[in-house]
């Protein structure tokens, strides 16, 4: 019978929970669902940001779960989307041309298609200059030509 006593608890409390949540759902559909599309992602990317700033590293903030439940859509997001590249620099930047069908005069960024070449090569390395405007270019983050 106490079981049975517990159970209608809960499930009151749940059917409270609920009322609570859709009142203020419509205000947080549009945070706290999954982004579907890059700009969506840069949307929730910054408001993380911004909550991350307000909990910083007290576990107990009330936004503290918030945050979490953000970082979890972002990671899924990425998982499925963003590309991961390591190895050497020489070997990123072969793959990135490779995918975007790219040949070494393509690059005026990075130099002539000599200089181009020596890097490719691993004869010569990319300079910080050269890594950020391949990182514009190609939409990846500068970590990954070092």
């Amino acid at each position: 019978m106490l079981n049975t006593i517990e159970e209608i608890g809960r499930n009151r409390i749940m059917s409270i929970k609920l009322d609570e949540v859709s009142r203020v759902w419509p205000l947080l559909d549009n945070i706290l669902t999954p982004p579907h599309n890059e700009e969506q992602y840069e949307q929730l990317v910054v408001f993380l940001d911004e909550v991350t700033d307000i909990v910083g590293e007290d576990e107990s903030h009330p936004l503290s779960s918030l945050m979490e439940t953000l970082g979890t859509l972002i990671e899924a997001y990425e998982i499925q989307n963003i590309l991961e590249i390591e190895g050497a620099a020489n070997h990123v930047l072969q793959l990135l041309m490779e995918e975007h069908n790219l040949k070494q005069s393509d690059l005026p960024e990075v130099g002539s298609q000599g200089v181009v070449s020596e890097i490719l090569s691993g004869k010569r390395e990319l300079n910080i200059r050269q890594m950020k405007a391949l990182s514009e270019r190609f939409g990846v983050s500068p970590a990954v030509f070092m």
